[in-house]
């Protein structure tokens, strides 16, 4: 076999990029022989704004890491999750009593678990590159080249895809993308905050979700994009207004809300990894927001890539690990795109959306089906 640069490189430097590199080193892979390329520096990545939610599970794959400390500093804890349809008969409560644990999950800003991921790996002697482009990889029998922007050429006996969207609409295509909505995100404040709860209210057009940070709330609503153009031109008074009618009162009275934001939202499910090349996270599967799966689900097939390239570092580990995160990715994926589908693509009060509110009485009166809905929002299919 003809010598490489490295044994394996890893495109894309966000949580689940780093967090691969940091659990095979952690596992005493040589770190040197593992390239991490990005193409913004440390402290660009650190300024990203963004609001995520993390599950437990996430929680303790940071802890692996020695990243959980500084992100926990500042992250809020969710100790419930209240789901409900609007409008309609249907709820349930998820208690991190009943599970015996600190918290159901928390939230962060992306930015602060970049940065705290970087200062973690940063002495575990990795091949760090970053600022750095990956334009091209050209896979051959024996090894994968991966062009840089600058001129180099990086060769590996593997690559792992951990950025998003970088190769996406060259080399990959989209197996679906046939509704659309809108997600508007912005931080509101409210007279009735209740502490570490989190809202997740189906609505006739997409779910909407509160998430307690700071004074307030994180919000992420779901929306048509006709309905989102119109909500996004109204003044604060005006929006806080229609949040108020489409939420209710659980919370009091909207008082506040910073800057908003508006995103375009859909899934994009991608074929499997070739012989050498894998793609993890959003490289492999970007999801609707729906149930804030996504940077869990990519933090799930960091750790199990780590599992399996720590014992070999080939192709049949490649095989392995695809075999081990099929019913993990599949599950959640249908799920997500269920949950999307009902309220971008069916009518306001047809019988699918009704039935979804329905469930969720179901779900609780019936502690097991609660158990389960509450384990995989939190571990994942395991």
């Amino acid at each position: 076999m003809e010598s490489v640069d490295f044994d394996l490189i890893i495109c894309g430097g966000g949580p689940v990029g780093q967090s691969v590199a940091g659990l095979l080193a952690r596992r005493q892979l040589p770190a040197a022989r593992i390239a991490l390329v990005d193409m913004k520096s440390p402290e660009q990545a650190a300024t990203d704004p963004r609001t995520i939610a993390l599950s437990y599970g996430s929680r303790q794959i940071l802890d692996e890491l020695g990243a959980w400390d500084d992100i926990g500093r500042s992250a809020t804890a969710i100790e419930q999750i209240h789901v409900s349809r609007r409008g309609h008969f249907g709820r349930t409560l998820l208690d991190r009593k009943d599970y015996q644990l600190p918290a159901l999950g928390y939230v962060a800003r992306y930015g602060e678990v970049n940065r705290a991921l970087a200062s973690a790996i940063a002495p575990l002697g990795l091949s760090l590159m970053r600022p750095a482009e990956a334009q091209q990889i050209e896979e051959e029998d024996e090894h994968v080249a991966v062009t840089l922007k600058d001129g180099r050429i990086l060769r590996a006996q593997l690559v792992v895809q951990a950025e998003g969207g970088v190769f996406g609409e060259q080399q990959h295509k989209t197996l679906q993308r046939d509704y659309q909505q809108l997600g508007i995100i912005a931080h509101v404040q409210a007279d009735g905050v209740i502490a570490h709860r989190a809202f997740e209210r189906f609505t006739d057009e997409g779910p909407l979700a509160l998430l307690p940070q700071d004074d307030g709330y994180a919000l992420v609503w779901c929306v048509r994009p006709a309905t989102g153009e119109q909500l996004m031109a109204l003044e604060d008074a005006g929006f806080l207004a229609a949040l108020q009618r489409t939420f209710g009162e659980r919370v009091g009275r909207f008082t506040r809300i910073r800057a908003r934001h508006a995103f375009p939202l859909g899934l994009n499910a991608r074929p499997g990894q070739s012989r050498r090349v894998v793609a993890i996270g959003n490289a492999a599967q970007t999801l609707h927001p729906v149930a804030g799966q996504g940077l869990n689900l990519g933090l799930r097939d960091a750790r199990v890539l780590a599992d399996v390239l720590a014992r070999e570092i080939s192709p049949q580990a490649l095989q392995a690990f695809e075999r081990q995160r099929g019913q993990d990715r599949s599950l959640t994926i249908r799920l997500t795109d269920l949950m999307a589908r009902i309220f971008a693509g069916s009518p306001q009060g047809s019988p699918l959306q009704a039935a979804l509110g329905l469930s969720l009485g179901a779900i609780d009166l019936l502690p097991g089906a609660r158990g389960l809905l509450a384990e995989h929002m939190m571990f994942g299919r395991r």
